[in-house]
């Protein structure tokens, strides 16, 4: 395991310990990663306002970030960034059809790092968020270019996929009590693999760590892919290997390897 040039860490169930917080050993053994030159990229379904609040200033700071499962992404160093939105009409079109089949779920819509929901529901206690979205009428949200549509709640099968699949990218998470739609064509792995353009280098030098269902596309692209201990199966049957969970410091306990594996070799170099 040498020879890395980037890592990319989700953040729920991954970076993140059960406390939503970065436990003192990850945050160590990715700042030491980052001291050897190795690029951070934090690819996260979280929007910037939350990503910003969550992390320490050290990774704020040094880090490239995929937000929104891919729709958003800022990477600091060269002044690259992307957006891509659902537009109004679709926008509109989803909203009227999800209200029809699925009248029991929340329905909001993140626009553009602002964040809007129809109708009154406590997301700070049923999504873990640091405060609730600002309530519109279902009309103003039909006019909104959305970056993400969300539903949750308890449904069966796969709402939106059969009808909607082919026009946006959708994906279900947190043991499938979450849709996140997002624009055609958005994923962690196709900004992941942009921002490998941007920095020069390729997919198999990226070490990358997940545990969910909007991971599994990163797992396929090449790269030295690491599921968590508390990865659902999907992922895992297609992990390089599987480490410990996330609240076992399941990260750090491979950059540690990778981090002496480079000491070895820089020690080999010397010897020479």
């Amino acid at each position: 395991m040498l020879g890395y040039r980037a890592i990319v860490l989700d953040l729920d169930g991954t970076f993140l310990g059960k406390d939503k917080k970065v436990s003192a050993r990850n945050l160590a053994a990715v700042l030491a990663c980052y001291e050897k030159g190795m690029r951070i990229i934090i690819a996260t379904a979280r929007p910037p306002r939350s990503v910003n609040v969550i992390l320490p200033e050290e990774l704020l700071s040094i880090g490239s970030f995929v937000y929104y499962n891919g729709a958003q992404a800022v990477c600091q160093t060269s002044l690259t960034e992307f957006h891509y939105v659902i537009p109004a009409s679709l926008t509109g079109e989803i909203i009227d059809y999800c209200i029809q089949e699925y009248p029991d779920l929340a329905l909001s819509l993140e626009v553009k790092g602002e964040w809007f929901s129809l109708g009154d529901h406590d997301y700070m206690t049923t999504m873990h968020v640091e405060a609730n979205p600002l309530g519109k009428t279902v009309e103003e949200l039909k006019q909104l270019d959305a970056t993400k549509i969300l539903l949750s709640g308890a449904f069966k099968g796969k709402p939106l996929f059969d009808r909607y699949g082919g026009k946006v990218a959708i994906v279900y998470t947190d043991r499938n009590s979450l849709v996140q739609v997002m624009a055609q064509g958005v994923s962690k792995e196709q900004a992941v693999l942009r921002l490998c353009g941007v920095y020069g280098f390729e997919v198999d030098e990226v070490l990358v760590f997940g545990d969910d269902h909007n991971d599994i596309g990163l797992f396929r692209i090449g790269a030295h892919a690491v599921a968590m201990g508390n990865a659902i199966p999907e992922l895992k049957e297609l992990a390089s290997e599987v480490t410990s969970a996330h609240d076992e410091d399941g990260v750090a306990l491979i950059l540690e390897r990778v981090l002496l594996g480079e000491e070895k070799r820089r020690q080999s170099l010397l010897c020479e």
